[in-house]
């Protein structure tokens, strides 16, 4: 199992980190999505077949795009 941490600019809200959970949790692979709004980040958990790649698009996908 991989686990990151993501800093998203584009979180302002409870509202925001559920979105993201939602759309990730739609990868097969993602098992826990976790967001903080204060902080701005996420911390994904995953196996395969999800991979970095994958979850970064996805982001981009729905206007939360990670800072690198």
């Amino acid at each position: 199992m991989e686990t990151k941490k993501f800093s998203i600019p584009n979180i302002s809200c409870r509202h925001c980190v559920m979105t993201i959970k939602n759309e990730l949790s739609e990868i097969n692979g993602i098992t826990n999505v976790e967001g903080d709004p204060d902080s701005k980040t996420i911390t994904v958990k995953w196996d395969s077949p999800a991979t970095l790649d994958a979850i970064k698009e996805k982001l981009k996908q729905i206007n939360y795009p990670a800072s690198e």
